[in-house]
């Protein structure tokens, strides 16, 4: 069963998009390449059952098993070591990146408080986007019970896409819920 967001993109992102920017070939469509989700964990110096718990509910979130990812190189100035666990990420690709990014655009983004959009300063330049999340209990995944501390993480969305106005356009086709007007454009 193929996920729903890749039926949208199919069937309803795709002709709007060869319409509005007149694309020559099937192959200059812009489309989505990877998500990729990180969430640091400084606080694993302190404690490692920080980062275990981090790794659960990233796999909680994604479907997927963390990569732990650790530091190259000794900072004093932030009391970590050289191969310290710092951080853990998941690389979304094909079916569970589509499914991903359907829970994070219909469940977990109309969830947060106040939410009046996202901001389009998140775009690179190069078609890529970068999303910033404060916490992830936004998720229906993660049990408010089991959090041990509320942490943020990072969403990176990369296109295919040469500029920011189609990247634009490809995500907005999805559904991500923009900012209107002037707020924080």
């Amino acid at each position: 069963m193929t996920p729903r967001m890749l039926e949208k993109y199919k069937n309803e992102v795709v002709p709007a998009m060869s319409r509005d920017f007149s694309y020559k070939n099937a192959m200059q469509m812009p489309k989505i390449e990877k998500v990729v989700v990180n969430i640091g964990v400084g606080d694993a110096k302190l404690d490692i059952k920080f980062m275990d718990a981090a790794i659960a509910e990233l796999r909680a979130i994604t479907g997927q098993q963390p990569l732990l990812k650790r530091a190259k190189k000794s900072i004093a100035g932030f009391k970590v070591r050289q191969n310290m666990p710092v951080a853990c990420c998941v690389t979304l690709r094909g079916a569970k990146m589509w499914e991903f990014l359907d829970r994070l655009i219909s469940l977990a983004l109309p969830s947060i408080k106040d939410f009046q959009g996202i901001s389009r300063k998140g775009f690179d330049g190069r078609g890529n986007f970068n999303l910033g999340l404060r916490e992830q209990l936004i998720f229906p995944e993660i049990s408010y019970d089991k959090v041990i501390r509320s942490r943020g993480m990072n969403v990176s969305i990369v296109t295919t896409a040469k500029t920011d106005e189609e990247a634009f356009a490809l995500l907005k086709g999805l559904g991500m819920p923009f900012r209107t007007g002037n707020q924080g454009a």
